[in-house]
């Protein structure tokens, strides 16, 4: 059996994704010089922890080089898009302790009409190949963002993502949590009923945990919480909240002051981090909660030096830190 580590377990290296022409990249100048600064500020916080590997289309080559550091590897592979997370595959260890990774089903988020994937669907058999792990292929439409697991065997999972509209519609959960048994080693899901609202836009993932909520240690959860009623989000995190604290302590990680940006109500969230050795890649938003945000997750993640990134550009193209990379842990020794 294969069994996911958590995120504050050892790492050999993050993977990443640069943006690619398209959505991501933009299509403007500007656009296409905030994109590429953004992904290139959070690969280039990473190198003061550890390795960074950033799959790059041909296309993008000789920008990426001008924008990330000298201590990125750059690899060179077709993308559609830029979010390392969902595209990539999951690692996990194995009965040895060596590392394998899964490589979900990948379908542009349930066959979104705005969403291109023929090249992003090989992207985690690739880095398997590059990361030199065996490939586990799965049959079911997954991304990493849509679980995070605390590594005793507990997954958080959203009725909308891996039971939702164009990914596996006619699996039961039965079939789900069976999956998630052989590949990560679930052996306890934890059905969350939904995410955000702004994610069941058109450009959204229709419900991702990783906006929503995650793991510090067993039984510890970091939850969105957002308190001004004015936001939709504050009934779906009070629900949220009443279900984890069934289960879980629950650290409240607060939603930004900001509501409202040009498109909408905001899924701005603090719950979106990388957790790298002996660091955190924080998302910021030049906003009042900031810091408060900044000084849960160092008191969540002791001993850790938690490094902040304007996420703003990142979640205005859909998603956050998280969502653009992933680690690849060490062997269990």
């Amino acid at each position: 059996m294969t069994v996911m580590p958590p995120e504050w377990a050892p790492q050999d290296r993050v993977w990443m994704a640069y943006p690619a022409p398209g959505y991501s990249l933009g299509d403007t100048a500007e656009e296409q010089h905030e994109a590429r600064t953004t992904w290139a500020a959070v690969a280039n916080a990473i190198t003061a922890f550890e390795p960074v590997t950033v799959v790059v289309d041909p296309a993008e080559v000789m920008a990426a080089r001008r924008y990330l550091s000298e201590a990125v590897e750059i690899v060179e592979a077709p993308l559609d898009d830029a979010w390392m997370r969902d595209i990539g595959p999951t690692f996990v260890h194995a009965a040895d302790g060596s590392v394998a990774g899964v490589d979900w089903v990948f379908n542009g988020w349930g066959q979104c009409d705005w969403a291109s994937w023929g090249n992003d669907e090989l992207i985690g058999a690739f880095v398997c190949g590059r990361a030199g792990v065996p490939r586990i292929a799965s049959p079911m439409v997954n991304e990493g963002g849509g679980i995070h697991v605390d590594g005793a065997g507990t997954v958080l999972v959203t009725e909308t993502v891996q039971l939702g509209q164009g990914r596996n519609e006619d699996w039961t959960r039965e079939q789900v949590e069976a999956e998630l048994a052989r590949t990560i080693g679930a052996t306890d899901v934890v059905w969350l009923p939904r995410g955000l609202a702004r994610d069941y836009e058109r450009y959204g993932t229709r419900g991702h945990v990783d906006i929503v909520a995650t793991f510090t240690a067993p039984g510890r959860a970091l939850l969105h919480s957002q308190r001004d009623d004015a936001h939709p989000d504050a009934a779906v995190t009070r629900e949220l909240r009443s279900l984890l604290a069934e289960r879980f302590e629950v650290v409240e990680l607060p939603a930004p002051a900001t509501l409202r940006d040009a498109e909408g109500f905001v899924d701005w969230s603090y719950v979106n981090h990388l957790v790298v050795n002996d660091g955190v890649i924080a998302c910021s938003f030049d906003d009042p909660h900031d810091a408060d945000a900044l000084a849960i997750l160092r008191e969540a993640y002791p001993g850790r030096e938690v490094v902040a990134i304007d996420a703003r550009p990142l979640f205005d193209r859909g998603g956050g830190v998280h969502c653009i990379t992933q680690q690849q842990p060490s062997a269990r020794t």
